[in-house]
């Protein structure tokens, strides 16, 4: 997994993400583009409710907005 926009993007960009994970509480103009790049590359998005609960599931102890799941 990756954790990030920045590094999610990478690896959307790559080829390398599997799927794709976005806060809802995320920043909207970064969640639009995100979004749109990951349907560009074919890569399904899903969901979660906050921030914080993304950085959880991620195994972090912050929020982070964006997350992906790496080949």
């Amino acid at each position: 997994k990756v954790v990030g926009l920045k590094q999610s993007r990478k690896a959307v960009e790559s080829g390398q993400a599997i799927m794709a994970f976005v806060a809802d509480d995320a920043d909207e103009k970064l969640k639009v583009s995100f979004i749109a790049m990951c349907h560009g590359h074919g890569v399904a998005v899903f969901h979660a409710r906050t921030m914080a609960e993304l950085g959880r599931a991620c195994g972090i102890d912050v929020g982070s907005g964006f997350a992906a799941l790496v080949k």
